[in-house]
C-alpha cells in the first residue's frame, strides 16, 4: 500500500450508542456505525480526510494523529454528513491546517448545522462540538502532498446529495467516503425517488479511477480495503435494497427483510431502520420530506 514514502493509514472509531432508547425491531438497541478516518502521509506531511464528530472520537483521533509525527497540510471531507466533518474545526485548530472540501459538500455541510438541533444534537446531546462551515475549495479540486496529486472527485449522489471521494492516483487508492460501505448495513434514507440508480452511477464514476484500495468511511475494521470487493458488494446490497423495497409494504418488513438477505453483516442496522422508517414515511400521501427525515431517527 506504498509507493516510497507515500503511504496511507486509517483509524476506524468504534460504534457510538444514541439518546434514543427504544430499541429495533429485532430486539437490538441502537447505535451508530463505526467511523473511518485516514491519514494520507509521506515522509513529513500528511492529510487527514473524514475526521470523527463526538468529542470522545475526536480525542481518540487526535492523539493517533499526533503519535504519527506528520505535519498536516490539509482536512478533507468526502461528503456534508455530520459525522465525517463536525470535528474538522477542532482538527484544523489542534493542527493548524485549513479544512478542504468540494462546493457541493460545503453546501451538504450548511444543511446539515441546519439540522442539528432537530437530529444530531438530540442523538447525541453535549457530544459534538461547535461546527461552523470553515471548508474552502482547492483550485481544480487538486491538492499536493510532497509532489503526489490527492484529487477531489464529485461523484454526485450516494447516501446524501452532491458527495466526492479522494482519489490518490499514486496509491491507487480512493477514499470514498459514503459512497461506498464496507462491513455494515447501507444507509438508504435519502435515497427515494431514482436516488439509487443515481448511486448507482457514482459507484461506475469511482470504477472508472480504477482504484486497488478503497477506504469506505463506515467499515467494518477487521475487513481489508480491496476495491473489487468493496465495489462488488456495496452494488449487491442496493439491488438487494431495490428488491425489498418493492416486495415489502413496510418498514418493519423492508428491515426485517434486509436482515435476513444479510445476517452476517455486524454494523449497521440502526441506520438500516432509520432508512427504512424515512423511505416508507415518503410513501404516505402528503408526506413532507422533512418531517420523515428526522422522524426517521426517533
Amino acid at each position: 500500500m506504498s509507493t516510497d514514502s507515500l503511504d496511507y493509514t486509517v483509524h476506524v472509531s468504534d460504534p457510538v450508542p444514541l439518546s434514543v432508547t427504544e430499541p429495533l425491531p429485532n430486539g437490538e438497541m441502537r447505535t451508530f456505525q463505526p467511523i473511518s478516518t485516514t491519514l494520507i502521509h509521506g515522509e513529513r506531511d500528511a492529510v487527514l480526510v473524514d475526521p470523527p464528530f463526538t468529542m470522545r472520537q475526536i480525542e481518540d483521533v487526535a492523539a493517533w494523529v499526533a503519535a504519527g509525527g506528520k505535519n498536516i497540510t490539509a482536512i478533507l471531507a468526502t461528503h456534508g454528513h455530520g459525522d465525517h466533518w463536525f470535528g474538522d474545526r477542532e482538527f484544523s485548530q489542534r493542527f493548524d491546517a485549513p479544512i478542504v472540501a468540494t462546493a457541493g459538500t460545503i453546501a451538504v455541510m450548511h444543511g446539515n448545522v441546519e439540522a442539528r438541533q432537530f437530529v444530531w444534537d438530540r442523538l447525541w446531546p453535549g457530544q459534538i462540538p461547535d461546527a461552523p462551515v470553515t471548508a474552502v475549495t482547492a483550485p481544480d479540486t487538486t491538492l499536493t502532498l510532497e509532489g503526489h496529486e490527492i484529487r477531489l472527485v464529485d461523484v454526485g449522489h450516494t447516501d446524501t446529495e452532491r458527495t466526492s471521494v479522494v482519489h490518490v492516483p499514486d496509491l491507487d487508492l480512493v477514499i470514498a467516503g459514503d459512497a461506498l460501505y464496507n462491513g455494515g448495513h447501507v444507509f438508504i434514507g435519502e435515497s427515494a425517488g431514482g436516488g439509487l440508480d443515481a448511486w448507482r452511477g457514482a459507484i461506475r464514476t469511482i470504477e472508472a479511477l480504477t482504484p486497488r484500495h478503497i477506504v469506505a468511511g463506515h467499515k467494518d475494521k477487521d475487513l481489508d480495503d480491496n476495491a473489487d470487493r468493496v465495489i462488488s458488494e456495496t452494488r449487491q446490497y442496493l439491488d438487494d435494497a431495490e428488491a425489498s423495497l418493492a416486495e415489502c409494504s413496510s418498514a418493519t418488513e423492508f428491515f426485517r427483510a434486509m436482515v435476513e438477505r444479510h445476517p452476517d453483516l455486524p454494523y449497521g442496522r440502526t441506520l438500516l431502520w432509520v432508512g427504512a422508517k424515512t423511505i416508507y414515511a415518503l410513501r404516505e400521501p402528503g408526506a413532507d420530506t422533512a418531517a420523515a427525515a428526522v422522524g426517521g431517527w426517533f
